[in-house]
């Protein structure tokens, strides 16, 4: 069974930064064509927060943390990484780390992607 383990999360105040790493235990990341993070807050839907292509390093992000937020993947320690700078309350919320088997386009899809982390709660105060 195939498993993303999270790590990372934590409660910040506003303004401060936190890198959050996901890795999988019974896959390797080049397995997978994409490779995201997405979030959830209370009382709201899971929402795409940035993606990666493995073949292409070509990188997402979603309006919200474009410019703040920044993925990256290092292939010969297998762990995904997001780094977040100069966090907003609005950032708080469960990450979810997330790889895809098959390439899509719709990489802000979450029905595109075949595995999933577990979650880690990251938690920005005023």
């Amino acid at each position: 069974q195939v498993q993303l383990v999270e790590s990372g999360g934590g409660t910040v105040q506003a303004g401060n930064s936190l890198r959050l790493s996901c890795t999988p235990s019974g896959r390797t990341f080049n397995q997978y064509t994409t490779l995201g993070w997405f979030r959830q807050a209370p009382g709201k839907e899971r929402e795409f927060v940035s993606a990666i292509r493995r073949n292409s390093g070509i990188d997402y992000y979603s309006n919200s943390v474009k410019e703040r937020f920044t993925i990256s993947r290092d292939g010969a320690k297998n762990i995904l990484d997001l780094q977040m700078n100069n966090l907003k309350p609005e950032d708080t919320a469960v990450y979810y780390c997330a790889a895809a088997l098959k390439y899509y386009s719709d990489y802000t899809n979450i029905d595109q992607y075949d595995d999933w982390g577990q979650w880690t709660q990251v938690t920005v105060s005023s």
